[in-house]
């Protein structure tokens, strides 16, 4: 429609203010030249008789601006407008929660070299601990150890919570041998992306201006997995702000090959779950953090989808788009994770009651599968060799991909805005006090100058791309509709950019080394609020392979 294209007011009022207020308040008036110049941000050229007539309007809301900053605004406020991943048409899936009993194996021993127990997964620990093959205390204590001393190599923690871990492991000791155990989390030792508050311990966003913060709150997730009988041993690497794989403390490593970055945001929790340092972690994602560190450091990750795990007691960095999810050895660890955080959380208004349905019986020969046929032809990274292997061994479980395209008359370039926006806002206060020239980083593609650039972002503009992320959303369920899952490289191509914004999981899984030794992956898409269809596949596809087996040298 034409009078979408028109100048506003609003827009110019919009950029003005921003372009006036970063320093604050106390700055010199602005002039009329300054609003001719303001105008080139956003595309425009009023008649100096049209800036006469609104230069007074732009005082006034100078003055709007000043007014807000008077009044506080905590972490936890979420802006009134919640975004809402559900297309038009789409149908809430009407099945019950599934009645999770995650089997428990007899039969486990402790190996002859204790370091093989770093890479078991958490079936095998909980059979340990439930028939008291191990006490929580002497496995808490190997998995501490364990951070304590390949940590500094990897740069991979910033805060052992040993003091915590020791007593939730000795009352949960006690517990067992009272007979009260908890459930196949009882006694196992995880750690969190350190943008997860934990009462007493600091809570730092990997960020220079954060080191020494304490937020005296628990996050949900922290507290859903210390009920169900988690350990909590560490607190690790969110790049700064949840960007990249460099925080106040350096960068953090990929076991595979320590030359190399762990890859971000959730770089801790890649690197560590990889060396064996924690059975398993939780990370956050909003444009790749979960799935790209668990791409390349070898591990399963899962990012569920938006809504369906409370950010309460998380940092924010878009509001419309965080997730937070697990990264563990296997897709079946990954369910069990992901049974325990996802649900409904009055703290946090975007989570949804909608139940998991998760069945490992289904018979996959009943899921309609297809794969992004043009993305993975035109793959020009080394694990595509890998992921065409993979494509095979999908068909020789006897799926038959369909090859479907993703939608190409969308405007990509766009939606950055909307991120960058949104992280402006939450870190309003570090961008006006120029605390965010502390930050390490300070490039042209670092945190800190994507949120002074935040300031230049027209509210029009964030909305329309909001607009334009709607139609998006109807885009993506036209084709996903038809389908249970899509297998997708797991980069390189639009279908991360995508899924973030319309809200779909998806789970990344190992399909095995590239000539250079580094893990490569592959992604499975699911539809909104069927984590378990993915899940089931991907555990499918481990139980005929040994790609999730695969460890790291240097390790034991």
């Amino acid at each position: 429609m034409t009078i979408l294209k028109k100048p506003t007011l609003f827009l110019l009022a919009y950029i003005l203010g921003f372009i006036l207020i970063s320093c604050g308040s106390e700055k010199k008036a602005f002039k009329k030249k300054d609003v001719k110049s303001a105008q080139k941000i956003a595309g425009l050229e009023f008649s100096k008789k049209r800036i006469d007539t609104l230069f007074d309007y732009l005082e006034r809301n100078r003055k709007g601006y000043d007014s807000l900053r008077k009044y506080d605004i905590e972490h936890e406020v979420f802006p009134a407008l919640l975004f809402d991943p559900k297309p038009h048409d789409f149908q809430i899936p009407k099945s019950k929660d599934t009645l999770l009993y995650w089997e428990i194996p007899e039969h486990v021993y402790l190996p002859k070299n204790l370091n093989e127990l770093a890479y078991y997964t958490i079936p095998k620990l909980a059979s340990l601990v439930k028939y008291k093959k191990i006490s929580c205390v002497e496995l808490t204590t190997f998995f501490l150890d364990r951070l304590k001393k390949y940590s500094p190599k990897l740069e991979c923690t910033i805060t052992l919570t040993e003091e915590l871990a020791m007593n939730q492991a000795k009352t949960l000791d006690a517990e067992l041998a009272a007979g009260n155990y908890r459930g196949i989390l009882h006694g196992i030792p995880y750690g969190v992306k350190d943008l997860m508050a934990v009462p007493g311990y600091p809570t730092t966003w990997g960020s220079e201006p954060y080191k020494t913060q304490v937020i005296n709150e628990t996050a949900t997730v922290v507290e859903r997995l210390n009920k169900a009988g988690g350990v909590l041993v560490a607190k690790l690497v969110s790049g700064a702000l949840a960007r990249g794989d460099v925080w106040f403390g350096g960068k953090t490593k990929n076991p595979w090959n320590t030359s190399k970055g762990a890859s971000g945001s959730s770089a801790g929790s890649g690197s560590a779950t990889s060396a064996g340092l924690v059975p398993f972690a939780l990370g956050t994602e909003t444009l790749g953090s979960i799935t790209s560190p668990s791409s390349r450091n070898g591990i399963t990750g899962l990012r569920p989808t938006y809504g369906r795990v409370s950010r309460h007691g998380v940092m924010s960095l878009s509001w419309s788009m965080d997730k937070v999810g697990p990264m563990c050895r296997n897709a079946e660890d990954c369910a069990i994770v992901f049974s325990i955080i996802q649900g409904k959380d009055f703290k946090d208004k975007t989570t949804t009651s909608i139940p998991f349905s998760y069945n490992p019986s289904t018979d996959i020969k009943t899921l309609k599968v297809a794969y992004l046929k043009g993305d993975i032809d035109k793959d020009s990274t080394k694990g595509k060799e890998n992921l065409l292997k993979a494509l095979t061994t999908f068909k020789e479980m006897g799926i038959e991909p369909i090859p479907v395209e993703l939608p190409t008359d969308v405007p990509y370039q766009g939606f950055d805005i909307i991120l960058r926006a949104e992280a402006g806002a939450f870190f309003d206060d570090l961008v006006r006090s120029n605390q965010v020239d502390m930050m390490v980083e300070q490039h042209k593609r670092s945190r800190s100058n994507s949120l002074r650039q935040s300031r230049f972002i027209p509210a029009v503009e964030y909305l329309q791309a909001n607009r334009h992320r709607q139609l998006l959303i109807e885009k993506m369920h036209h084709i996903m509709k038809d389908y249970d899952v899509l297998i997708s490289p797991s980069f390189g191509n639009r279908q991360l950019v995508i899924t973030n914004l319309t809200g779909h999981p998806v789970i990344a899984i190992p399909t095995g080394l590239d000539d250079e030794k580094i893990p490569t992956s592959l992604t499975l898409v699911g539809n909104l609020y069927d984590e378990g269809k993915i899940l089931v596949l991907a555990k499918r596809f481990q139980e005929v392979t040994d790609f999730d087996e695969l460890h790291p040298e240097g390790y034991d």
